[in-house]
């Protein structure tokens, strides 16, 4: 699930139609996924990374426009690994 929907965040930030509130949305999950907080608790940093990382990446693209992810799903298989 986390390869399919990297895939689709990259090509989603780099899509005409992208909504304004993505790129600001994957910078934020992107610094919640290298938080500090890893460092001092590992455990914690465990719990982040397998679990809650992967369902917040599932539901912002849960939140695209459904063109960006039709129009994904008709690129060349490359695209979509």
């Amino acid at each position: 699930m986390i390869g399919r929907d990297g895939v689709l965040l990259w090509y989603a930030l780099r899509h005409p139609l992208r909504p304004r509130w993505l790129l600001p949305a994957a910078i934020m999950l992107g610094l919640y996924a290298i938080d500090p907080l890893n460092a001092v608790l590992p455990f914690a940093g465990l719990i982040d990374e397998i679990v809650l990382v992967p369902l917040m990446l599932h539901a912002l693209l849960k939140l695209l426009p459904q063109e960006i992810r039709d129009d994904f799903d008709r690129r060349p298989l490359i695209w979509r690994r």
